[in-house]
């Protein structure tokens, strides 16, 4: 199997601002103190990874681990502050419920527009709409603004948009939980799917069923390290000791 994603050595700090001036004048003066107000936060420190055709990798760890950060890292919505990620193949990403889409279009309107953003055609988009709407299971609401979607329905576009268009790489965080057993079922069904023709797909989750009955690998983070890579069994028993430690 052919590596899909490969990451050497990243890491990702933010700058933090503790406080925030009330006026110019204090803004100003700021510049000129000692002491300074901005923090760093490492994010995720030294990264090492590869993730194959065919991989289902699951992302777990408490909040604020990294696991987001690393998806959108992948997703290159970041830029790594030091190291390289190298990614071979197309990408679609579910990030955060609503990126990517416009609120004042309709549900057929984004499904064009997101399509032409990953790449397709016109032609290619019009020929796949009526599966993205019938996935989605919306309705008449398929011509309605997104901003009267609920968050379910807003999931159930996104999902059908990003894997319609076929991507070799499908990168979700969270967004699954929002759906009902009965979606969740289809879209369990059509990771089955991509996985049965080598996709690579990466999930971010604190469903841990989830996790296990997906995933064919398992990462762990804490506090922006790798604590384990392996069997879903395996990491996920580590996991579970983790979170009955207390936090530092």
């Amino acid at each position: 199997m052919s590596v899909r994603i490969h990451l050497d050595r990243v890491t990702q700090r933010y700058r933090l601002i503790r406080e925030r001036p009330d006026s110019l004048r204090e803004a100003f003066t700021k510049v000129f103190r000692r002491h300074s107000e901005v923090q760093v936060f490492t994010a995720l420190q030294e990264i090492y990874l590869e993730v194959r055709d065919g991989e289902v990798l699951g992302l777990i760890g408490r909040n604020g681990s990294g696991k987001s950060t690393l998806l959108k890292l992948i997703a290159g919505v970041y830029q790594p502050t030091s190291g390289a990620i190298e990614v071979n193949g197309t990408v679609a990403a579910l990030i955060e419920l609503g990126a990517g889409f416009h609120p004042d279009l309709t549900g057929r309107e984004n499904i064009m527009m997101n399509g032409l953003l990953l790449g397709l055609s016109r032609r290619e988009i019009a020929a796949r709409e009526q599966i993205i709407t019938d996935f989605a299971e919306l309705g008449t609401f398929i011509d309605s603004p997104l901003k009267q979607y609920s968050s379910g329905m807003f999931m159930r576009l996104a999902f059908a948009i990003a894997t319609e268009v076929d991507p070799e790489i499908l990168l979700v965080d969270e967004i699954l939980s929002v759906g009902d057993a009965e979606f969740q079922a289809k879209c369990d069904a059509r990771i089955e799917e991509f996985r049965r023709k080598g996709k690579t797909i990466i999930i971010v989750s604190h469903d841990l069923p989830v996790v296990a009955r997906l995933c064919s690998r398992v990462l762990l983070l804490d506090h922006g390290q790798i604590l384990a890579d392996g069997r879903p069994e395996s990491v996920l028993a580590q996991y579970g000791e983790l979170i009955h430690q207390p936090v530092p």
